[in-house]
């Protein structure tokens, strides 16, 4: 978390459904239009498949099934943000599905307030604290708590740094 009260950290927010959620900025390796991807057999319903991303092998998450929301169509403005995400065999990069993206945020610690405790049928582990912004309740997430256990090795071949 941000030490300090008054540090600030930016966030992109993103539009799932109804609901405004954030992503650390410093994630975030691109955003992109949806495109088509390659299905990989025995992976979990929200696991898409595999983009081809300039030589490297993205796996793509959509985030409304991750979150079991009603299923929406890919559209023209469906989004795809590459993030770099913590996984059991170190960091890579991942594509997220969302609805559309929004902004970018700046946030002080002071104005981010913990999950609140919904009882052990409710997960929110993966949401590293909420805020207001104007009208909306942003939800800031873990991304390497949400999808980084998801994906495997199988899916996702170690990143061969480019020397």
């Amino acid at each position: 978390m941000m030490e300090g009260a008054n540090r600030t950290k930016q966030v992109l927010t993103f539009i799932l459904g109804m609901e405004t959620y954030g992503v650390d900025i410093l994630l975030v390796q691109e955003i992109r239009g949806w495109s088509q991807v390659t299905r990989i057999p025995q992976t979990p319903p929200h696991v898409l498949g595999v983009l081809n991303l300039r030589g490297s092998i993205v796996p793509i998450v959509d985030l409304r099934m991750r979150f079991r929301l009603e299923r929406a169509e890919y559209t023209a403005v469906t989004v795809i943000i590459v993030l770099s995400v913590e996984t059991s065999s170190g960091r890579r990069d991942l594509g997220v599905v969302v609805d559309g993206v929004s902004d970018v945020i700046d946030i002080k610690a002071v104005d981010l307030k913990p999950a609140p405790d919904l009882g052990s049928q409710v997960s929110t582990e993966f949401i590293q604290g909420l805020m207001t912004v104007g009208e909306n309740m942003v939800m800031l997430l873990d991304i390497d708590r949400l999808v980084g256990g998801d994906i495997g090795d199988v899916v996702m071949p170690p990143k061969v740094a480019n020397g």
